[in-house]
């Protein structure tokens, strides 16, 4: 969440507020309803609702783990510095350099969000097996040795190599002041996948059981009394 105020219900019995720098992780699994929607407080009074949304699909041995909900608060992120002081870095899940985030995932992955000051280098020593995606939430720079350039909504797939590295240029825009960044490594999966809607499978077979599971109810319920007000729309998820 990086701007204003996000509630969380689920079929599972997770619940929580988030709000500027706080993560709710949850995982699937084996299925689950969920909602979310801003709080009725910023529904009324109106103001910016702004975050991000990673989906992470599961290796198929771990497709039918038990469903489960983290509130991840800003306060209990590992936090790091460059050498220079140019480039700040939370780690929300997986671990950078010795030191793990709150967030526990099934598969190996590593999710981090920079701040690197205009002008600024931050090169990250990375697991050359891993995948490695640069997403930018605000401000504009350069991505590799290259320097490919980049800017707010861009992303980034980085190629074969030990480390990664990202610059901000000297020169920003209006609306930053500096450079924003998600950077994200997982193992690659490597199998075949099934997609439609909310559901995320191996085989046709599959995705086909997951719906019939969701029609059927067995995803669970969420209890009326917790859905808001606002027109929000219900995901249900295998």
């Amino acid at each position: 969440m990086i701007d204003g105020v996000m509630k969380h219900r689920d079929s599972e019995g997770g619940d929580g507020v988030i709000t500027d720098g706080d993560t709710q992780w949850m995982t699937a699994g084996a299925g689950i309803l969920h909602i979310e929607a801003p709080t009725e407080e910023i529904v009324i009074s109106g103001g910016t609702v702004h975050g991000t949304q990673l989906w992470v699909n599961l290796p198929r041995e771990k497709k039918w783990a038990p469903p489960r909900y983290q509130n991840i608060s800003r306060k209990n992120l590992s936090l790091l510095s460059s050498h220079d002081g140019g480039a700040f870095v939370r780690v929300i899940a997986g671990g950078l350099a010795g030191h793990v985030g709150p967030g526990i995932t099934y598969s190996p992955i590593t999710y981090l969000h920079a701040t690197v000051s205009p002008g600024a280098q931050l090169e990250l020593s990375w697991n050359s097996d891993y995948n490695a995606l640069a997403y930018v939430l605000s401000g504009n720079g350069t991505v590799g040795p290259n320097r490919n350039a980049i800017h707010m909504g861009q992303a980034a797939l980085f190629g074969q190599g030990d480390s990664i590295m990202v610059t901000a240029d000297e020169e920003q825009d209006s609306t930053s002041s500096e450079l924003e960044i998600l950077l994200i490594r997982g193992q690659p999966i490597r199998e075949p996948f099934a997609w439609y809607g909310p559901f995320v499978m191996n085989t046709e077979e599959e995705l086909q059981q997951a719906f019939a599971d969701y029609h059927s109810g067995k995803l669970g319920v969420i209890p009326p009394d917790v859905i808001p007000h606002s027109n929000v729309g219900e995901d249900a998820q295998a």
